[in-house]
This record gives C-alpha cells, structure tokens and sequence, in this order.
C-alpha cells in the first residue's frame, strides 16, 4: 500500500527513525504519508521531514486496519526441511524499510540454520547483513526476523545475528527482487 494523501496520527505512536534506528514517538496531530506497507510494518515520511518505521500494531494510530499477516505456517512440520522452510518463509515477510523486497529476496540472509534443542524443539540460527554497514536498522531487523521465527511451530530459540562479511552488493539479490526493483 502506497499513500500520497496526508494522514494525520490519531494518538501518540511509537516509531523508529530510518536509517538511525532510532525510537522516537510521534505526537497525536503528527501529518505523515506512507510510502510503504509491507510485512506488517509501515514505512511514513512525517511533516517534518523524518522517514520512520511505525509498526502494524499502530495501524489504528493512521486510521487503518492492522495488515493483514501471510498465510500460517502448517501447524506441525513433518521433518528437518520442511523446519528450515517454514523459516525461510517467515524470513521473506521481513522487509527493508526502504527498499520494497523482503531481506531474503535482497541477499541479506546469508545463513539459516535450524538444530534440534536436547530440551526438545529447535533452534534457528540466522545471520544477516545489511546493504550498508552504517544503517542503524540492523537490531530492528534482526528483532524483527527473530520474533517471526520464534513464532514458527516447532522453533523454541532463535538466533539472528547481523554480519557485515562478506559485505552485500547487489548481485546478491534475487531476480525477483531485480525485477521488482526494475534492475532488468
């Protein structure tokens, strides 16, 4: 969903600066456009000048409905793989704030792996990076790919650590993500 129209926030609303990575709270009465809504967060440039990230649990904040979240993972996977996958797909509703493509589609999911726990249940290791070493949106990222993971059936722990080696280049995204960014 892209908005040009205005949209002024109903309540104070929490949101996180792009690409600082840092929290702030935007004021009731705050005027902000949304420039991308994408893996239930919304990506809004404010009437001051900041683009931030505002979560889709803030949704009512702009007068909307929360985004709808993908499709639910089958409730029991039925061996390792179909483990690995489910959290592969729950990496690609993690999105970029600024660029329209999820992270494993841009090429920053370097690794995914997923154990079996001596507890029971498992435990998924991610490492990913960003496409700028500097970007502050690193923890937010990670935070977010982390509690999607943790929601898969069948994972008890997950680990996702952001990783600047090798450093990310374009050739790393897929070519859906080069199509959809008209790369070719």
């Amino acid at each position: 969903m892209k908005s040009h129209e205005p949209i002024t926030l109903t309540r104070d609303c929490e949101a996180i600066q792009i690409p600082s990575g840092a929290k702030m709270v935007l004021p009731a009465g705050t005027v902000v456009m949304i420039t991308q809504s994408l893996g239930d967060t919304y990506t809004v440039t404010t009437d001051h000048g900041y683009m931030v990230r505002i979560a889709g649990k803030d949704a009512d904040a702009m007068g909307l409905e929360r985004n709808a979240s993908p499709a639910a993972a089958p409730s029991t996977p039925q061996g390792p793989e179909d483990l690995e996958k489910m959290v592969w797909d729950q990496l690609r509703t993690c999105y970029d704030p600024e660029i329209p493509v999820n992270i494993v589609d841009l090429g920053l999911v370097y690794q995914c792996t997923v154990a079996p726990l001596q507890m029971g249940g498992h435990r998924a290791d991610v490492k990913l990076t960003l496409t700028a070493p500097g970007c502050g949106m690193g923890g937010v990222l990670a935070a977010d790919a982390q509690a999607k993971i943790e929601g898969v059936p069948g994972i008890r722990e997950a680990v996702v650590e952001v990783v600047f080696e090798p450093p990310w280049n374009p050739d790393m995204m897929s070519e859906a993500a080069r199509l959809e960014l008209g790369m070719m």
